[in-house]
């Protein structure tokens, strides 16, 4: 027979292992991002979009007036710094894997907007704390069941 405290303990466990689980399967592949940033008058941005080779990235900037720095990775579409006006459509593709870095100072007297979509690589940093996440679910099941041997002293 379980006790109470051991079926608390399995079920919460496993709607831990749940969460962690689908995080999981959610962080494995590429991410698209919809990029909808205003960058305001004088200040600046910058981008570093990890991407895998053969994905394909749009990007819109609106605004009076900004310089631009582009820079994407082995032979890949290559802009050093320069003045724009008015707007800029970006529409490239990483010929390899790697980070596209830009960088886009807004020098005229509005807001400038930035739109597009970007597909990038997960982090590898986010398979660490999945797997964190699963094994504190398992952890909690296996004190859990410490419960149904016998009663530890302060329970």
């Amino acid at each position: 027979m379980l006790s109470k405290r051991t079926i608390i303990g399995l079920v919460v466990g496993s709607v831990i292992i749940a969460i962690g689980g689908y995080s999981l399967i959610l962080h494995i592949g590429t991410i698209t991002v919809n990029e909808n940033y205003v960058v305001s008058v004088g200040d600046s941005t910058h981008y570093k979009i990890p991407a895998p080779a053969s994905t394909r990235q749009t990007m819109t900037i609106i605004g009076d007036a900004f310089d631009l720095k582009f820079s994407s990775p082995a032979d890949g579409l290559q802009i050093p710094t320069t003045s724009y006006k008015k707007e800029l459509n970006l529409d490239w593709t990483h010929l390899a894997d790697g980070e596209t870095e830009i960088s886009i100072q807004n020098t005229g007297n509005t807001d400038l907007t930035i739109t597009g979509v970007l597909i990038r690589s997960s982090d590898p940093l986010w398979f660490t704390y999945d797997l964190m996440v699963i094994t504190s679910g398992m952890v909690i099941i296996g004190f859990s069941m410490g419960f149904t041997l016998r009663k530890p002293k302060g329970f």
